[in-house]
């Protein structure tokens, strides 16, 4: 009998197909886009436009111009980064291990990225500085923000001082587009009592993958944003095909997208590099799985990631905290299963989205995955401010105990890189 695998095989007729059906002058699905991208100027321009705008000494011109507060907030925390304030890698590893710190073996090939989420308001950001010199902690690599765009463009230059403040730290971050399915395009979802609206995922209904797409090219645009979260499988080849047109976008593919087994795994990055660059790069630079996925999940997930070529293209983010009500039934900690995935497979981010259970359950407020979404307007009408800031410095706390067990394992870690040196 012949190997059934060979019936498996993709017919070159087949990619012919498709091939023919992408580049269809008639092709109205793939014309918006067409449409979308030269409205901005085309891709050359695109990417001139986003690198100028993210050049740090125009972020911060643009703070002074506004007379925006965070300005000083920003001198100072380029200040401490200088003066060496925050503590390096050798001297938190010596905290760690002790004496033997020096000689102990720290697997920097399989280092995994520290992440937080969400990062709703700059001046956090400070608070949370602040607290790791005083503690001598380290600060993520990797932020994430859900915070409303718009909110954020006019609250003191906010978006442009977290822009700035990311260069200066030395992270990456990743920011929500508002054109979302939470906006009321969805005509299904509302609260509780329209669940059932969600089974199909949040949904980007009719239009919203165009604009999302115009959407996240104004922002590149004007901020330099680089990085947005990917909700949908519209936006998620939306954003493989703008980058195959040759814009320097990426994404991060968000858990709410559902990818909770190998087979979901196969097609997402199977697609990815289909519409790669000659260079093998794609816009697919976070995957972020399910939190019911186990360890042997994202083995088989690095698995099918490496034999596509994108194992140092495509990063596995894995959630080993959340938020205490709203998403997750408590308590949620994955950090055991974490150190000991993260010895067989390489370029792991660790996302912290709550603090850990037997801290966050004791708090009077404990972190709430719907308050992403409140207006910041209705946040201080409430008093919760000092409240929700109180939970993300939980999730730094996390952050810490995750980099702590790594380096008890021998595991390296990657955190803020201007910052702990």
């Amino acid at each position: 009998m012949s190997d059934p695998r060979e019936l498996l095989k993709i017919a070159p007729n087949r990619v012919e197909e498709i091939n023919k059906l992408l580049t269809d002058p008639n092709n109205e699905v793939i014309n918006r886009i067409l449409e979308i991208v030269e409205r901005y100027g085309g891709p050359e321009e695109i990417n001139r436009r986003a690198a100028e705008a993210r050049k740090l000494e125009n972020l911060t011109a643009r703070l002074k111009a506004e007379g925006s507060p965070y300005l000083a907030d920003l001198d100072w925390l380029k200040e401490q980064r200088d003066r060496g304030a925050f503590v390096s890698l050798a001297d938190y590893r010596a905290r760690i291990l002790g004496s033997g710190a020096a000689a102990a073996p720290i697997d920097q090939k399989n280092a995994v990225t520290l992440e937080i989420s969400a990062l709703q308001f700059f001046p956090w950001l400070i608070t949370e500085a602040k607290q790791a010199i005083e503690r001598q902690e380290l600060m993520p690599g990797r932020f994430i923000r859900v915070r409303n765009m718009a909110e954020q463009a006019e609250d003191n230059g906010d978006i442009l001082a977290v822009a700035a403040a990311m260069q200066i730290v030395g992270a990456s971050y990743v920011e929500t587009l508002d054109a979302k399915g939470t906006d009321g395009s969805n005509v299904h979802l509302g609260g509780p009592e329209t669940i059932t609206g969600y089974f199909g995922g949040i949904g980007q209904p009719n239009d919203h993958p165009y604009m999302w797409l115009d959407e996240y090219l104004r922002h590149y645009t004007t901020y330099g944003i680089k990085q947005v979260l990917n909700i949908n499988p519209g936006t998620v080849l939306a954003g493989y095909l703008l980058h195959k047109l040759g814009v320097d976008n990426e994404f991060k593919i968000s858990v709410y997208m559902g990818n909770d087994n190998p087979l979901a795994v196969l097609w997402t990055l199977m697609a990815a590099r289909l519409f790669c660059r000659p260079d093998g790069t794609t816009s697919l630079i976070g995957f972020n799985l399910s939190n019911s996925v186990d360890n042997q999940t994202i083995r088989q997930a690095a698995y099918l990631r490496r034999a596509l070529g994108l194992e140092e293209v495509v990063r596995l983010e894995h959630h080993i905290t959340e938020t205490y009500k709203g998403i997750v039934i408590q308590p949620y900690n994955r950090r055991e299963e974490l150190v000991e995935i993260a010895k067989e497979v390489p370029n792991i981010a660790a996302k912290h989205e709550g603090g850990d259970p037997d801290i966050d359950s004791t708090r009077e407020h404990p972190s709430n995955i719907l308050e992403y979404f409140l207006p910041k307007e209705e946040i201080l009408k409430q008093g919760l401010m000092d409240k929700l800031e109180l939970n993300y410095l939980d999730k730094h706390d996390a952050v810490n105990r995750t980099a702590e067990a790594l380096t008890r394992a021998g595991i390296g870690v990657v955190c803020a890189w201007s910052l702990h040196r």
